[in-house]
């Protein structure tokens, strides 16, 4: 279906106020609201105000007569879990950003009869964005509130978010999918070079120290000696005083002094990265937390700081001052944002990404344009450093972060976790890879838990995929052989060339076939008993 201005319109405040908008008209309004539409080919702006009530939800309507012999495809609000897949039609289904509409299957070759249909919104729209699919047509809600409670807009008229409608004959749907996430996106924020090396979280779970950073530091620089790219050795959670907890200006005993530490893996021939959780304050009532004044708080939870209080924004600014300019950091992973912001996971995020009943310190911006300016605080202040994005919503740092980890974490001891969560994002996810940011599929795991045989096959996929390659290695784990291997996962993740495409993808939520560089390819998720998800469970 071609781009158009929707059938019915309904803009939800503390009422609600329905247009059926049967003669297509550009501008609806009463005395209490407006919604009105720009097209421009493809794109169709969306805005939206009220005058004297709180806004709450826009919702658009296309009704026409839609496919029925296809299966769907929907995006997530941030990470996925494992749960990204294709489905037949599920009228009740709530998909965020983005969806695919396609026939037939992508192990078929013959593209001759190929139709996938795109719905989305460009990303950094002003408002969260959900789909929904059914025989008659297409539903798009937005999400302008602010927090839980509508934003007083005051009549400021709010560029919600522009819709894009796109078809592709004759292609797979995976290409299909790559090509609409470029249209959504034409200006990503990306890295100058390839971004890949170690992250010491999957085997050290914070438990780690400034002696084993550096032998951690000198592991990944002497698998990728002599690489023209440089390395990055992350510091994940745990260098800090109190853990996944402010303050951020410290180490702890184990971390006597950050920035002597940074210089010493800039020395070792590593970027050096860290860890960071910006928002968070007094998490356990830790003993140290940081007095700060009660109005910088969320109103929903007085251990959160609120990221539209103007001080909590400087001080995320002095953080990232602190971690680049002042300790040389080259890379920070942010964590846990959209938890701390909003309540709830992604998995939890159903149908809306808060619950109602609350509001943010500044009551006039939508809770996507608070998230932006949060981000965009981070970017300007990061000094060029890297950005890794992680439990960050993808459509809204796309073009502000370089880099977003786009599922849950893997594992370095259970492999049904890392075959869940880690294949399913990057088969599902890496359409998004140098369109949004580079799609991060997270760690390989190595503890000497799971069999180099099972996470060999994990490694091969991450380093030919394009996407970013992490490596969690505990020291002394792996023989010379499998350091071989090792080296020579680093050595393509560090120019990442390959063509990677999924091909089972709208069979299964965990795909095994690929073409890589044209040549189709199959890996191995599962041991030779299986799944063993239960079992890691029952233990």
């Amino acid at each position: 279906m071609k781009i158009r201005i929707p059938d019915y319109v309904s803009l939800i405040h503390d009422e609600k106020d329905e247009f059926y908008n049967d003669e297509l008209n550009s501008v609806l309004k009463n005395e209490n609201t407006e919604v009105s539409f720009k097209e421009n080919g493809d794109y169709l702006t969306v805005y939206a105000t009220t005058y004297n009530k709180g806004a709450k939800y826009v919702m658009l309507r296309w009704n026409y007569d839609a496919r029925k012999d296809v299966k769907v495809l929907g995006d997530a609000y941030e990470r996925g879990y494992g749960d990204l897949q294709w489905q037949t039609i599920r009228p009740e289904r709530m998909m965020p950003w983005y969806i695919a509409v396609s026939n037939g299957s992508d192990m078929d070759f013959d593209y001759s009869k190929r139709l996938t249909e795109c719905f989305g919104v460009m990303v950094q729209p002003n408002a969260f964005a959900t789909w929904q699919y059914d025989t008659k047509g297409v539903t798009l809600w937005l999400d302008i509130r602010n927090g839980g409670n509508g934003t007083q807009l005051g009549g400021r008229l709010l560029e919600c978010a522009t819709v894009v409608f796109k078809e592709y004959e004759r292609v797979s749907a995976y290409k299909a999918v790559k090509d609409f996430c470029r249209a959504l996106s034409p200006n990503p924020y990306l890295p100058s070079h390839k971004v890949y090396g170690s992250n010491n979280w999957y085997y050290a779970y914070g438990k780690s120290s400034h002696e084993e950073i550096v032998a951690d530091t000198k592991l990944v620089a002497k698998m990728c000696n002599g690489l023209e790219n440089i390395p990055y050795m992350v510091i994940d959670d745990g260098w800090q005083p109190n853990p996944t907890d402010a303050p951020w200006d410290i180490g702890n005993e184990r971390f006597p002094n950050m920035k002597k530490l940074a210089d010493e893996m800039r020395a070792l021939g590593t970027r050096p990265g860290i860890w960071v959780r910006y928002l968070v304050n007094g998490k356990d009532n830790e003993p140290r937390k940081i007095e700060k004044p009660e109005e910088w708080y969320l109103e929903r939870n007085k251990k959160v700081f609120d990221p539209s209080h103007p001080e909590v924004l400087n001080y995320v600014a002095e953080i990232t001052e602190t971690l680049t300019k002042k300790w040389g950091y080259e890379l920070i992973k942010h964590d846990f944002s959209t938890f701390d912001i909003f309540g709830w996971w992604g998995f939890d995020m159903q149908h809306t990404v808060t619950y109602g009943g609350w509001s943010f310190y500044d009551k006039t911006k939508t809770s996507a344009e608070i998230v932006k300016n949060f981000y965009r605080v981070v970017k300007d202040h990061a000094n060029g450093a890297v950005i890794i994005g992680c439990n960050c919503v993808g459509h809204l740092c796309a073009g502000l972060h370089q880099l977003n980890r786009t599922g849950d974490d893997t594992s370095g001891f259970e492999w049904s976790r890392t075959a869940k969560m880690g294949v399913n994002t990057l088969a599902f996810r890496n359409a998004q890879n140098g369109s949004f940011f580079m799609a991060d599929a997270d760690c390989v795991g190595i503890t000497g838990a799971i069999s180099w045989e099972q996470n060999r096959e994990w490694l091969m996929a991450l380093s030919r995929s394009g996407s970013p390659l992490f490596v969690s290695c505990k020291p002394g784990v792996l023989n010379d052989e499998e350091l071989n291997e090792l080296r020579e996962a680093y050595i393509v993740a560090s120019y990442q060339a390959d063509e990677f495409i999924p091909l089972d993808w709208m069979e299964t939520t965990t795909p095994e076939k690929y073409l890589l560089n044209g040549k189709e390819i199959t890996f191995n998720w599962y041991t030779k008993r299986g799944n063993e998800s239960f079992l890691d469970i029952a233990r």
